[in-house]
């Protein structure tokens, strides 16, 4: 086990993890360092969304990095290695087969559920920069999972879209600090093998669940199916081609697009 924390903080309620690693990378603090919450006020998703979690049900917590060892163009792998650790963390505290927790891209956790076996989300990723390509280089990436969280408990409106690990599991409880835990040590290893120049992109690649799938991608200029074939390691770019599949070869990066929705599934899913 690799411990690469510089700081770590736990509080009972907060507005924003990343709020809170925010104002200590302002103030000084060195990476890497760690906020957790039980319960978030003001949590926000991409793009201005809201992020909704059970207080005691959902593990809350922040990242802070100063990147000064990555090009700004790979500042996209923080995001990443920080999703790889926990979904492999999510696996083996809730006694999941190995990958049942798969990555849709950009910035989703999915998990599969109930007797169909949707593919539902399970965790949001929110990452946001400041002062790349300066000396003093800032990222901070959020992590909200849905862990111990039973079905019947879900708001009504996010129900038919979301899940948890203890839903994945089929209700077993899961215990919020033990994946805690078994998320700081993979993402020690992971940091530690970013900052020697290895990124993990086999991994990466393999768990994501947009892969080989039609997918609805929306961007600024409007809605539009695409089959999407793959990600660039190099890039951390979507690559499509047209909705049949056969032209249109081209790379989507992570600025580009609002939202990307599996076409495939039943619709209202992830």
């Amino acid at each position: 086990m690799t411990d690469v924390l510089a700081r770590r903080e736990r509080f009972a309620s907060v507005g924003s993890t990343n709020d809170i690693v925010r104002g200590w990378l302002a103030d000084g603090v060195p990476e890497v360092c760690l906020a957790v919450s039980d319960d978030q006020t003001a949590g926000r998703g991409r793009d201005g969304r809201r992020w909704v979690g059970s207080a005691g049900a959902a593990l809350l917590l922040s990242l802070g990095f100063r990147p000064t060892w990555l090009a700004p163009d790979g500042v996209w792998r923080l995001a990443a290695i920080v999703s790889l650790a926990m979904a492999e963390a999510a696996e083996v505290t809730a006694g999941l087969a190995e990958g049942t927790v798969g990555l849709k891209w950009p910035n989703d956790l999915v998990a599969a559920t109930g007797p169909t076996g949707e593919l539902r989300k399970v965790a949001g990723v929110l990452g946001e920069t400041n002062g790349l390509g300066t000396a003093d280089p800032r990222v901070v990436v959020g992590l909200g999972v849905n862990v111990d969280w039973p079905a019947a408990d879900f708001p009504p409106d996010l129900a038919a879209i979301m899940t948890s690990l203890r839903e994945a599991a089929g209700g077993r409880p899961v215990d919020r600090d033990a994946l805690l835990e078994a998320f700081v040590a993979r993402l020690g290893e992971r940091v530690e093998a970013l900052r020697s120049g290895r990124f993990d992109a086999i991994a990466w690649a393999g768990r994501q669940v947009t892969s080989g799938r039609t997918v609805r991608v929306l961007t600024a200029s409007g809605e539009t199916s695409v089959c999407a074939t793959g990600v660039d390691p190099a890039t951390g770019a979507l690559l499509i081609v047209d909705a049949e599949c056969t032209d249109g070869a081209r790379a989507l990066l992570v600025g580009e697009v609002t939202h990307v929705r599996l076409a495939d599934l039943i619709a209202g899913t992830v």
